[in-house]
């Protein structure tokens, strides 16, 4: 019996400390007042993004010329444009199209990254030699110019701006993995595994892959941030989102000339940008800091 009792005080304990990864770096997260201020400013974009039909008072395309650039008021809260349309309204709606274009454009590159990543760092040689040398000469270029040159030889659209956004990313995202690869590779239980005769593709996405995780969210939250600045830009430069459609860069673009007149009509829309990318920067230097072993002390 005292045999038992000692099993079950010692157990308890080691179950506690066997916190995963992930749930320790989530109490870490949750420390950094900081960190969450960052996601909850996320949340409410995203709030926005989804809810946004509800949300805003007029529609985005409601013309009306006798109350065109109006200042702020009660009925308007952000004032209106040189349309007379409500700015408040066309901000919130343009929540949803930065965010796509921020999320699918992400997305796109992760997955196009990472498996290249994984490719070359895994096999090496002759694979590695000519995945790396593409993305050298990817990342030899200005983001936003090689994003402008892919627009203009696709043609000026918002899908066509997702794509150009997440080809710029792809180098970013693999080299980042294709780092991964090379340390995790030579672990004792990849060795392991190809020694029982186990499949690469099974090695890759079973082994490897969910043990370089943690770069992939932490960069994956930090380039969002960085695609909605690229989307903005390309909108600014009539590349992206094309009229009437209310993406933030796009208005920016149709506000500058009354920015004496009604600066109203571009610090709104300038401010949306500026708060979407302070959230995901926030929110993306607190993963790092909580899943990352280095920046612990």
């Amino acid at each position: 019996m005292t045999g038992a009792i000692n099993i079950k005080t010692e157990v308890a304990p080691s179950r506690e400390r066997a916190a995963g990864p992930w749930r320790e770096g989530w109490r870490s997260f949750k420390k950094s007042k900081i960190s969450l201020a960052g996601a909850g400013i996320v949340l409410f974009f995203i709030i926005l993004a989804i809810f946004g039909s509800m949300i805003a008072p007029e529609g985005i395309n409601e013309q009306n010329l006798s109350q065109r650039l109006l200042a702020p008021s009660s009925e308007h809260w952000f004032g209106t444009d040189d349309f007379g349309r409500d700015i408040f309204s066309r901000v919130i709606h343009g929540a949803s199209i930065s965010l796509k274009v921020g999320f699918f454009s992400v997305i796109l590159s992760v997955i196009v990254g990472s498996f290249l990543g994984i490719i070359a760092g895994y096999y090496g040689r002759w694979v590695d030699t000519i995945i790396s040398r593409i993305f050298d000469i990817l990342l030899a270029f200005p983001s936003i110019l090689l994003a402008i040159a892919v627009v203009a030889v696709l043609g000026p659209s918002l899908q066509n701006a997702l794509i150009a956004i997440a080809i710029i990313n792809v180098p970013n995202f693999g080299r980042l993995i294709r780092s991964k690869v090379l340390s995790v590779k030579e672990e004792e239980y990849i060795v392991a595994a190809k020694a029982i005769g186990m499949r690469d593709s099974r090695i890759l996405f079973s082994h490897i892959l969910p043990n370089s995780m943690t770069p992939i969210i932490v960069q994956g939250t930090l380039a969002i941030a960085t695609a909605i600045i690229e989307a903005a830009a390309l909108g600014f430069l009539g590349l992206g989102a094309q009229a009437p459609a209310p993406e933030w860069g796009k208005m920016l673009a149709d506000s500058r000339i009354y920015l004496l007149k009604a600066p109203w009509t571009m610090i709104f829309p300038g401010l949306a940008i500026m708060l979407t990318v302070l959230g995901f920067n926030l929110m993306g230097d607190g993963l790092r800091d909580a899943l990352d072993p280095k920046m612990k002390s």
